[in-house]
């Protein structure tokens, strides 16, 4: 599965989909950073709005995404996370470390425009 990653300014548009192997969020992983090297992007934004279900090794890797591209100099935001996904991750303890979440895509967007700016 091919996963697009949009640019959008300065910052790249990651839309997650349902049914995403192991396999597949490792190369998503790999891809995202090396966008994030070859823009320059100071944010990223994940979409997580399609997925019904997550379980601990994706709840990790989203982590890992977010970790790694704070230390690549990017601020990531987490949009469109379901009831059942925050359940889910609260009961496997899996913990978002700085990062911004926000139930729309366009709040998340507008966060990462305003760190920029430092508004």
């Amino acid at each position: 599965m091919q996963v697009p990653i949009l640019r959008m300014n300065d910052v790249l548009i990651v839309t997650l989909g349902e049914d995403i192997t192991d396999e597949e969020a490792i190369s998503i992983k790999h891809d995202i950073l090396v966008r994030i090297k070859e823009t320059e992007c100071e944010g990223l934004l994940i979409d997580i709005s399609v997925v019904d279900l997550i379980d601990s090794f994706m709840g990790r890797v989203l982590n890992e995404i977010a970790e790694m591209a704070r230390l690549m100099g990017s601020r990531t935001a987490i949009t469109g996370m379901s009831p059942q996904v925050a359940i889910t991750m609260v009961e496997l303890g899996l913990k978002l470390e700085g990062v911004y979440t926000a139930l729309t895509v366009e709040r998340g967007f507008e966060w990462l425009k305003n760190q920029k700016t430092g508004a």
